[in-house]
């Protein structure tokens, strides 16, 4: 069986949700399947509502909202191409997610996602895999933000985004400059990162003068030296 127009056409295909699944389950995943379109400031779902939908990201970022006990917005995650959105066994979301880019989404009623599910060992096996890769991301960042410095915080952080930046990232040779466009504003780097916006721009800068990064417009980094980067993650409170 030849694989689905749709999922053939998929630009994240081997890397998502659907990479372990057989033609015939494509096909199924395939027939209920459809493209979806946010632009930035979208929301793809808000916290306590029906949770209707599921999707994998094709392309652009979102980012995952929760409320305080105070009533204050914390980001508490962030949603890549090739990243699976929902969670078919509650039937309200758990939080806002709302685009931070325009985005791309291969969007499926939770309904029949759920039958999917129920039919398909490898699609059931293949969830688990991603959701306990999930957990231990969110753990990892959990001991990051407690006990590494706002310098270190920063420098994962770009290393993170240029390692998400795939075809949207430009490099002049093999091993030189990566250039790509920052999806964050700098206020939104600092709320996922917990530190302030002046924190944000001062360490930013401080890579800059170190010739570390380059930063030829506002929403535009290049990094220079990656290997200085992945040294400063290592720094302590």
């Amino acid at each position: 069986m030849d694989t689905p127009e749709l999922c053939g056409a998929c630009p994240v295909k081997q890397q998502s949700l659907c990479g372990g699944l057989c033609n015939s389950d494509l096909s199924t995943l395939n027939r209920s399947g459809r493209r979806h379109r946010l632009r930035r400031g979208d929301t793809f779902c808000w916290a306590g509502e029906d949770s209707g939908a599921c999707a994998n990201v094709l392309d652009g970022m979102l980012k995952v909202v929760a409320v305080t006990p105070e009533g204050a917005e914390r980001t508490v995650g962030l949603h890549h191409p090739a990243d699976f959105i929902g969670n078919p066994y509650r039937d309200t979301s758990e939080y806002t997610i709302t685009a931070v880019t325009d985005v791309e989404l291969c969007l499926f009623p939770r309904s029949s996602f759920d039958r999917l599910l129920a039919e398909s060992h490898d699609l059931e096996r293949e969830l688990l895999r991603r959701t306990l890769a999930s957990l231990g991301d969110a753990r990892s960042r959990i001991l990051t933000l407690m006990h590494t410095s706002a310098e270190a915080k920063v420098a994962g952080f770009l290393l993170e985004l240029a390692g998400r930046a795939g075809n949207r990232a430009a490099r002049g040779s093999l091993d030189g400059p990566l250039t790509f466009d920052l999806p964050l504003t700098r206020g939104e780097m600092a709320e996922v990162l917990g530190l302030t916006i002046e924190t944000v721009s001062r360490q930013l800068g401080q890579f800059k003068a170190a010739g570390i990064v380059a930063l030829p417009a506002l929403r535009t980094i290049t990094i220079r030296d990656a290997d200085a980067l992945r040294r400063l993650t290592l720094a302590l409170n």
